[in-house]
């Protein structure tokens, strides 16, 4: 799958976002290793910290459904309707790529027409994880 298709999925994804407080929409599809997508949207809620945000959404529910390798995730989000120039997964986020991800998990951020790409170990430097419990 292209960089371009996934972002185009995540775009979709994004039309889902329940953002009434941030008004900041953020849509994630995850590419599985066996070629399924998983889409999600940030999901807030007013308490604040129970907020769920679109990769996180995808990576659980690709989980919930079986899906434990991952290729690629793309990620776009912005204010109101149309997308910004740029946004990267939260930290958490990465913390959560990086349990079912190794380093080389490709992120795919910004909007169909632009697009920057990075590996999970360039924007997760240093990375806790299962080697550090053993």
């Amino acid at each position: 799958m292209l960089d371009r298709d996934l972002m185009l999925i995540a775009v979709e994804a994004r039309k889902n976002s329940y953002s009434p407080y941030s008004n900041y929409r953020v849509g994630a599809a995850l590419l599985g290793k066996s070629g399924k997508v998983y889409t999600g949207c940030n999901v807030e809620n007013a308490a604040y910290t129970p907020t769920n945000c679109a990769e996180r959404t995808a990576v659980f529910k690709a989980v919930s459904e079986g899906e434990r390798e991952f290729t690629a995730i793309a990620v776009v989000g912005g204010l109101g309707d149309e997308p910004s120039e740029f946004c990267a997964p939260c930290g958490v986020c990465r913390q959560v790529l990086s349990e079912f991800c190794d380093g080389d998990l490709r992120v795919i951020m910004g909007n169909p027409d632009n697009i920057k790409v990075a590996r999970l170990d360039e924007i997760l430097p240093y990375s806790f994880g299962k080697k550090d419990l053993e």
